[in-house]
């Protein structure tokens, strides 16, 4: 099923990213600075925001069908002199600590299979002040019949979307991981899937 997800991922979200993702990832990335980590970077939907401050981009994606379609992309970030990417898991990161000024984090944590692990190695490999920026899809705690319905359908969707699963509640999960958020704003995802309009988007900091 990789390659065919990996083949249908970007005409399946092009309508949210017209929408609305591409002025929240601008936005977010906007924040990006020093030393850069991606994780779960997927097609290289966020290489064209990255700008001038970043002085190095690590890229990481473990699904090989879509590391081979963001290999071909890395063009993309042009501002940036010094882009690698790697196949590396989120849960078990092959950097040293405190190796990034910087983690990126945008529709990933929703797939990984171990959120507080993943966050565990986030915040491992971020030097002391540095910053996690998130974009994520998550459980719709406002919308009760929306949730219902994400929770229904979550079995089915986590087998045939690369498992990623409708009702995380990524902000508390961040929090709990011992970040700081400093800044953190709802907003539905607008134009796609119903299940998958909850959004949160902002930045956390790791504190020494």
């Amino acid at each position: 099923m990789s390659w065919l997800f990996a083949s249908i991922y970007d005409p399946f979200m092009r309508s949210a990213e017209n929408a609305c993702l591409s002025q929240w990832r601008a936005e977010l990335l906007a924040r990006a600075g020093g030393d850069v980590l991606e994780i779960g970077a997927g097609t290289g939907a966020n290489l064209p925001f990255y700008l001038p401050a970043v002085r190095s981009l690590q890229l990481t994606e473990p699904d090989p069908d879509m590391l081979a379609r963001l290999r071909r992309r890395m063009g993309l970030a042009r501002a940036v002199k010094q882009v690698q990417a790697s196949e590396a898991v989120i849960d078990a990161l092959p950097f040293a600590d405190a190796a990034f000024d910087t983690v990126v984090s945008t529709l990933v944590l929703c797939s990984v299979p171990d959120v507080s692990r993943a966050l565990a190695e986030v915040r491992r490999v971020l030097r002391p002040g540095g910053h996690l920026l998130f974009l994520e899809h998550v459980a719709a705690d406002d919308q009760p019949d929306r949730l219902a319905w994400q929770r229904r359908l979550e079995p089915l969707w986590t087998h045939v979307s690369g498992n990623c699963h409708l009702t995380r509640r990524t902000g508390a999960l961040i929090r709990g991981a011992g970040f700081v958020v400093e800044q953190e704003t709802r907003e539905s995802m607008r134009k796609a899937l119903p299940i998958l309009r909850p959004s949160i988007r902002g930045v956390a900091r790791r504190d020494a």
